[in-house]
């Protein structure tokens, strides 16, 4: 795994694990990440990964009618 190096404001109140979580949501929104690659990301589970999305704002599920469908018609 790569390493990046970010240059944060010292009055910048968020922690390390939200900004991981933040960025890695947002990867996995975008289809950038899978849901264990961005878990991987954060150092946490799959399922915690999983669990913690809505608190970003990111769905689980596809944004698209046709996307929920499908996944219904295909469990």
């Amino acid at each position: 795994m790569r390493t990046i190096r970010l240059h944060i404001p010292d009055d910048f109140e968020l922690s390390e694990h939200d900004l991981c979580m933040i960025l890695a949501s947002k990867l996995y929104e975008d289809g950038k990440l899978t849901a264990g690659q961005a878990a991987a990301m954060v150092g946490v589970s799959k399922r915690t990964f999983i669990e913690l999305l809505g608190k970003y704002g990111v769905s689980i599920f596809g944004t698209s009618i046709e996307d929920l469908n499908s996944d219904i018609a295909n469990a």
